[in-house]
């Protein structure tokens, strides 16, 4: 069944430099980013009574969509390319939202309140909605070319033709002649949700998934031993061979090497993680991260204002700052964040107050399993089991410095907004009982 995000679809940056003279036209919002965060951004300014002109900027072709059902309903064929729709085409025009597809912001002048595109035309605007995203991290190994990325909807759908396709695709170029599909393997880089999510998706297609996750346990080890054990018999036991410490030094032809070790597959697939795109950000001189520290992301206030008056960012190069991490600037790489972030920035250029929520949620859905987890504990003191694992429904909750940071839960094993407004309040462990029981 499709996921409630599929709707109806119609079809290096330089420094700061003085702006070329070219036509320039002039919008009140100007939305830079092709994703969810911007349709958000403008659905909200709309429903808000918003009436000046709004335009988005993006650089994929069409209009935008919901990224969740690339490792999962599309990547499995239960949804066709044009059910995942951010809102329906005709949603742009009622709503008087323009749209410029396969575009690019090259500069931003925040002072002038410019910005220009790659074919040098200028547009003038009043607020400015940075939604620029993030790239795949790239693996610096001999043949990593080879691997195919997954990020956008051309990549799914490369990925997905070259799955089910007659040939032995070996990179993201497209597939040659070769094995059936039955006979094809495929080597995943990377045991995140990405990894973890495309590899039960393509043993559902009858593909021989190999899953390599460099450290000792999925996601990283970010969400605890019995998370990752869980998952990990969960994938075996649709067909995928989960491999530990297994890291690729290079990739040929023929597949992929693990130092000495040669896996033998027929396609490649990496998911290593993402990297926010800050360039056109830090080209115009917004701060990008605490004072003296690296750039790790655009820093903005609870209404996503950047340190520039009138330009806000959402999404993934967003960081924010959290109660749930006291008070520090986080980035939550989610489409959930990306929605809350454009709709809290819309209502920043309304000068209207932000959403009290900041509980970030982040949900996966792989192997025939859902997983949800709300809050946000890099590390923690304790980690405490909730229910029974052997059900096949159950919880983890993450504890540090006696307060109860994250709960992850299996298969729906409780309400996520129950949990959401439960992890906000700032519980410690002992309250857990009462939130089971409710």
């Amino acid at each position: 069944m499709p996921s409630a995000a599929c709707q109806r679809i119609a079809g290096s940056m330089r420094p700061m430099r003085p702006m070329r003279s070219a036509a320039t036209r002039s919008v009140d919002v100007l939305l830079v980013g092709g994703g969810v965060a911007s349709v958000r951004c403008a659905r909200t300014l709309r429903r808000r009574g918003f009436a000046g002109s709004i335009l988005l900027v993006g650089e994929e072709p069409g209009i935008p969509y919901n990224r969740p059902p690339l490792t999962k309903e599309l990547l499995r064929g239960e949804v066709d390319p044009d059910l995942i729709a951010a809102e329906p085409h005709e949603w742009y025009a009622r709503n008087r939202v323009g749209l410029l597809a396969s575009a690019r912001v090259m500069r931003l002048d925040p002072q002038a309140r410019l910005a220009e595109l790659e074919d040098g035309t200028r547009l003038r605007f009043d607020r400015c909605l940075l939604a620029t995203g993030a790239a795949p991290r790239l693996l610096p190994i001999p043949g990593f070319e080879r691997a195919h990325l997954l990020r956008t909807l051309a990549d799914a759908e490369r990925i997905r033709a070259a799955a089910t396709g007659a040939g032995a695709a070996t990179g993201p170029e497209g597939a040659t002649a070769g094995p059936s599909v039955a006979e094809r393997s495929v080597a995943i880089i990377g045991g995140g949700f990405i990894g973890v999510e495309t590899a039960g998706s393509l043993a559902s297609l009858g593909l021989q998934v190999t899953l390599l996750e460099g450290g000792d346990a999925l996601w990283g080890g970010a969400l605890g031993t019995p998370l990752s054990d869980w998952a990990r018999a969960a994938l075996q036991a649709v067909g995928v061979e989960v491999r530990f410490r297994a890291r690729a030094s290079a990739l040929t032809v023929r597949g992929v090497w693990l130092d000495t070790e040669l896996l033998a597959a027929d396609m490649v697939v990496a998911g290593v993680g993402v990297t926010p795109r800050l360039e056109l950000a830090e080209a115009a001189g917004l701060a990008c991260g605490e004072p003296g520290g690296p750039a790790t992301g655009i820093a903005v206030d609870q209404r996503r204002q950047t340190s520039a008056e009138g330009i806000f960012a959402a999404g993934d190069v967003a960081a924010v700052p959290h109660p749930i991490a006291d008070g520090r600037r986080i980035r939550v790489e989610h489409w959930h964040a990306a929605r809350e972030g454009g709709e809290a920035a819309a209502l920043g250029m309304l000068d209207l107050p932000a959403p009290t929520r900041q509980v970030p949620w982040v949900f996966s859905e792989f192997a025939g399993q859902t997983l949800d987890v709300i809050g946000w504990s890099p590390t923690w003191d304790d980690q405490l089991i909730l229910g029974d694992p052997a059900s096949g429904r159950f919880g983890v909750a993450h504890v540090r410095d006696a307060v109860v940071r994250q709960l992850a839960l299996v298969n729906g094993f409780a309400d996520v907004s129950l949990a959401r407004a439960w992890i906000e309040a700032g519980p410690g462990p002992r309250e857990l009982v009462g939130f089971m029981a409710r």
